[in-house]
């Protein structure tokens, strides 16, 4: 029951972001997240529609983890951030640190899972329609969280290199410009 909830919750939240993103196409739009939504929503139907696979789906929800420190980005961006400031870069080695954990440091643990109950009795009693969701979501969730870590990393060691070399200038306390 308390993974049904959680998935849902995510489920309505995925929707909701889904429908933003295309609302706000222009400002927000991008591709990996329209295929990130679908994936998960497409994986989510078995567990909420068949009861399928909770383990699984539980796992996945840790990945949730870090999202509120990619929005806490968004928030610094309209707030007028620059990335340079003390708390942008705060959140973004959180973020780096925590979407690395939840999305990345997982991944070895999840396969071997289901490496373990590929070709088993309990597997094959799945619908096919539930095992290609399972296996194809995971991997294509796990494409783009490779894709983004990879970015957050540049990124982060990008933000961090620039402010150490421009340390002689004094950053103003509240990180924003005049």
């Amino acid at each position: 029951t308390l993974v049904k909830t959680n998935v849902a919750i995510t489920t309505g939240y995925l929707i909701s972001d889904l429908l933003l993103i295309f609302y706000y196409w222009k400002a927000i739009g991008d591709k990996f997240f329209v295929v990130h939504h679908l994936a998960a929503l497409y994986a989510y139907y078995y567990v909420l529609g068949q009861g399928m696979l909770p383990y699984f789906a539980n796992f996945r929800l840790l990945a949730e983890f870090s999202t509120p420190c990619v929005n806490q980005r968004w928030f610094f961006e309209v707030l007028g951030y620059p990335k340079s400031s003390r708390p942008n870069m705060a959140n973004g080695v959180a973020m780096a640190v925590v979407f690395f954990l939840v999305r990345i440091g997982v991944m070895p643990v999840y396969y071997s899972r289901m490496y373990a109950v590929y070709g088993t009795e309990a597997f094959y009693l799945v619908p096919w329609g539930g095992r290609v969701a399972w296996i194809c979501s995971s991997i294509c969730l796990d494409i783009m969280n490779i894709m983004w870590m990879h970015k957050i990393a540049r990124g982060c060691y990008k933000v961090l290199r620039s402010a150490h070399r421009s340390k002689a200038g004094t950053p103003q306390e509240n990180g924003k410009t005049d």
